[in-house]
């Protein structure tokens, strides 16, 4: 999919907003597929998609962030087949923007709007029953990993139909060695398996993933009939454990110093989507050769293949939901059924070891003493940790937290004395004594803090001398 219409890369570079966008393509199914079922998958559409094929209307998804797949089958004719795609978008501030504006023009740090496909769109072919997922979830302390296994297409009266003969193969290799074959017969659709890792092929009996060694496992998933393989599905895993003791954060039980970077993913001829895998490449090797080991990406829910390559690069990420900018019950539910999704679909990847649902208490302005807004972070925090029980969660980054696995603070001062005055008394500040930026509490009014970590996790942005200013504090020549 070429890019939004809105950058420069697609060729239209018309920056004016409109709420209603169209796509159509022609397509064919290969003969050697005829057989077996399509499945069409978008990455992401901004914000609402509604799809349909040789006319025949599929269905509509809404989120601009999220993935999301239609099986198409049904829909298909033998030769020429027409896809159609309606996007729609709004300024509606009960929207998941994230830094997309909802004025006419740019202001402050919001920039140009994406509006429709922004991510890729594929076809996929699948037998009738098939591997539809795997949550993957590692145990270090166990030296092992579990399968939450999803098949499609197995309903109880399938199942018996087939004599219930299908059989499920999960391998694990290493460097191309084998680790672990295991199988399962299939009686149902939802399935799980916990396999130990420890293997005398590595010297160390097991390798953990962090960012000086990000060691992979590789795994297969073989779904079997009782005639032989009808779906084989590859990924990988890494052997990690985030945890927090004594107010500090351990990666694999080791306490870690995170250099991360405030990453926006905003590219300045392409916007939200990557120019190309390379370049993808390139800027997560730049990051790390600045001494960095990790990224806050912030305001955006990366690309699939910017974390595959931070997976296999070793360079930690802290994800962050895009904000609504009005509360209100449209917004809580737009923001509650996207972000469910998207902790759901980023679950795997092994350089997340942070969600961030909030930031600056953006969409929740009254958070500070307004217990609707409060209860809304608590049941963010709580459906979070409900999916992802092994991560840390960031409810409202920067100040004003509720409940919080780490408080983290803002702070944009360009005096370097001020700056370290500012945090000589720790508990002024979780105690709500003094303002750590002289108008922002590190607390909301009813909350405590309880020993979490303290991470200062926005600092710097000043300003350099130039034609527009932009920046924090007064424009400098130089630091």
């Amino acid at each position: 999919m070429p890019f939004v219409y809105e950058t420069k890369a697609s060729g239209i570079e018309d920056t004016s907003f409109h709420p209603n966008v169209w796509y159509q393509r022609h397509f064919s199914i290969p003969v050697e597929q005829s057989n077996k079922r399509t499945l069409l998958h978008f990455q992401a559409v901004d914000y609402t998609a509604k799809v349909w094929v040789n006319g025949s209307y599929i269905g509509c998804h809404e989120g601009g962030y999220s993935a999301f797949s239609f099986d198409i089958t049904p829909y298909l004719v033998n030769e020429d087949n027409l896809l159609v795609v309606k996007a729609e978008d709004s300024e509606d501030c009960t929207q998941p923007r994230g830094k997309q504006r909802w004025r006419k023009d740019n202001f402050a740090c919001w920039y140009v709007q994406t509006t429709g496909i922004w991510q890729t769109v594929w076809l996929e072919y699948v037998s009738e029953q098939y591997v539809q997922s795997v949550k993957i979830t590692p145990d270090l302390d166990a030296n092992a990993v579990r399968f939450d296994y999803r098949v499609g297409g197995l309903s109880p009266q399938g199942f018996v139909q087939h004599n219930g003969n299908y059989y499920l193969t999960t391998k694990i290799t290493l460097d191309g060695q084998l680790v672990k074959e295991t199988g399962m017969a299939v009686d149902r659709s939802a399935l799980s398996l916990t396999i130990e890792l420890i293997s005398e092929t590595s010297e160390w009996r097991i390798e953990t993933w962090n960012p000086q060694n990000p060691k992979l496992y590789e795994v297969e998933f073989i779904l079997d009939d009782g005639n032989g393989a009808i779906d084989r599905v590859h990924s990988y895993f890494g052997l990690r454990k985030v945890s927090i003791q004594k107010g500090k954060v351990l990666l694999n039980n080791s306490q870690i110093y995170q250099r991360l970077i405030l990453d926006q993913g905003y590219w300045t001829d392409s916007h939200l989507t990557p120019p190309s895998e390379e370049a993808i490449i390139e800027d997560i090797d730049k990051i790390l050769a600045m001494g960095y080991n990790g990224v806050h990406k912030h305001q955006k829910i990366e690309v699939d293949r910017f974390l595959y390559w931070c997976d296999v690069k070793g360079l930690l990420v802290w994800s962050e939901m895009a904000a609504t900018y009005e509360f209100n019950y449209l917004a809580i539910n737009r923001f509650t059924r996207e972000w469910q999704d998207i902790v759901e679909q980023h679950y795997n990847h092994p350089c997340i070891i942070t969600w961030v649902p909030f930031n600056e208490s953006w969409g929740i302005a009254n958070v500070f003493t307004n217990r609707k807004q409060q209860s809304f972070t608590e049941a963010v925090y709580h459906l979070t940790k409900a999916i992802d029980p092994y991560r840390p969660v960031v409810v409202n980054d920067g100040w004003e937290h509720t409940i919080s696995d780490i408080i983290t603070l803002h702070d944009y001062e360009e005096s370097r004395d001020k700056f370290a005055m500012r945090y000589v008394n720790k508990e002024a500040i979780t105690n709500n004594e003094i303002s750590h930026m002289n108008w922002k509490y590190a607390m909301a009014q009813g909350y405590e803090y309880r020993g979490q970590p303290i991470i200062i996790s926005e600092f710097g942005g000043i300003a350099f001398q130039s034609e527009s200013g932009w920046g924090y504090g007064d424009q400098v020549a130089s630091v």
